[in-house]
């Protein structure tokens, strides 16, 4: 594992300098990412700060089944010295990426330059937190001094950087082609009904993905800042490879773990319905979604999962209140779950006990990864999987990557998936997954 810089290879364990100034004239997310340097990051979640990554001062990259325990190491002699003046807890040195959602991920397209993990310690950032923005230089072996100067750099570009103009409009879909027909995706449904009334699986989750050809190449800061205003509560992101020959984005709602000291915060998102016409429409789907037997049982699946993946980890475990989690399109079923660790822990070792959750794979995991592989036609990549950042700490906040699209140029590949059960219908799955492709369809058509 290397870190990158200009070109060279630097050894992680020559030290990570940081240098922090705040901006007064400062420009917005949109504006710092689409002037970014590839590769570009970005992260934005509630209660969070807003990070806009430009560049590469280090990369970390693994694959196969220790991938987690390979970042997690190269983190650690990365983050083992260094040299850093951050200003604001906000602005201070972290590394932003993902997982892939398979053990044996291979990068096939669209997943071109996306290994079974990387994370991106940005050269330069801008963090957006408590009404202030923040400018940050990263450098790997570099002197202080140089970085200092580096900053300054930056700063003055930014002064006379121009304001971006409106936000675009969507570029329009000339084409769709699904990866999975519906007859093939009602036969996928009722094999896997099969081996769960057989006994083999309790659950699985099944998905599809839509390629959609673009009338022109989309605008990825535009997408994610409209994505912003109609889901402002979930955790929106972007990640792109080295040579930025794509993007994968997406705004989720589903976080998979955020720890802090020894207080972790996760909690289970499952089961589905629309949203209504009225106010009164909204609150009777909501009654009906709880009332459900099929989406409570797939709920229950995942809140006693979840509570036996933290269960090792945990001196204490808190279930919270279900209740009804309202997006723009869809409403779901939600439990948040506390726990207290039982000693220090870093939030790639709770990562990697919880992914995949039965909301995205299902139950017993190796049966359900199975019959994943055995029935979708396509490679999921990062789909799916854990996505965001930690620190040298330890402390981090991951999510789980759904509502997404990997964009190159003028094509989008999305994803979505549903959970099946013993009494799910083919056809009404494939009704849902059509509704998950909303969000990013918007920002297409």
């Amino acid at each position: 594992m290397e870190s990158l810089r200009s070109g060279e290879t630097t050894p992680l364990s020559a030290g990570v300098v940081s240098r922090t100034v705040r901006l007064s004239d400062a420009p917005r997310p949109r504006t710092a990412l689409g002037a970014a340097d590839p590769p570009r990051t970005f992260w934005a979640a509630p209660g969070e700060a807003t990070v806009v990554g430009s560049g590469a001062a280090a990369t970390v990259r693994a694959d196969g089944p220790d991938r987690f325990r390979s970042v997690r190491a190269a983190a650690d002699e990365l983050f083992s010295s260094g040299d850093v003046h951050a200003g604001t807890l906000a602005a201070r040195p972290r590394l932003f990426g993902g997982f892939s959602f398979h053990d044996d991920h291979t990068g096939r397209e669209p997943w071109d330059g996306y290994p079974g993990a990387r994370f991106v310690l940005p050269r330069r950032q801008t963090t957006f937190a408590d009404d202030e923005v923040w400018l940050t230089v990263n450098a790997v072996g570099e002197s202080p001094e140089e970085v200092e100067r580096q900053l300054e750099e930056a700063r003055e570009t930014i002064r006379r950087r121009p304001t971006s103009g409106a936000v675009g409009d969507p570029p329009g879909i000339v084409e769709r082609t699904e990866t999975t027909s519906k007859s093939e995706w009602c036969e996928g449904v009722t094999a896997a009904i099969e081996r769960i009334e057989a006994g083999e699986l309790r659950k699985v989750v099944l998905a599809q993905a839509l390629r959609a050809s673009l009338s022109s190449p989309l605008s990825i800061p535009d997408a994610l800042t409209r994505l912003g205003e109609t889901y402002p509560d979930c955790y929106r992101f972007l990640f792109e490879p080295d040579d930025r020959g794509g993007g994968f984005f997406g705004a989720t709602p589903e976080r998979l773990v955020d720890l802090r000291g020894r207080t972790v915060e996760t909690g289970a998102l499952a089961g589905t319905t629309g949203r209504g016409e009225t106010p009164e429409e909204d609150e009777w789907l909501a009654e009906e979604l709880l009332a459900d037997e099929k989406n409570a049982h797939e709920h229950d699946l995942v809140v006693g999962a979840v509570r036996k993946q933290l269960e090792p980890h945990a001196a204490s475990i808190r279930t919270g209140t279900r209740r009804i989690r309202r997006l723009a399109t869809v409403q779901h079923i939600e439990t948040p779950i506390t726990a207290e660790l039982a000693s220090d822990e870093h939030v790639l070792k709770l990562v990697e006990a919880l992914h995949p959750t039965p909301a995205v794979g299902g139950l017993p995991p190796d049966r359900a990864l199975e019959t994943i592989r055995d029935t979708e036609p396509f490679g999921r990549g990062w789909y799916a999987a854990p996505v965001g950042w930690f620190d040298a700490a330890g402390y981090g906040s991951f999510a789980v990557a759904l509502r997404s699209a990997v964009a190159r140029g003028d094509v989008a590949t999305l994803f979505a998936g549903v959970g099946v059960v013993a009494d799910s219908d083919p056809d009404r799955e494939w009704d849902e997954v059509q509704l998950k492709y909303r969000p990013i369809l918007d920002e297409l058509e």
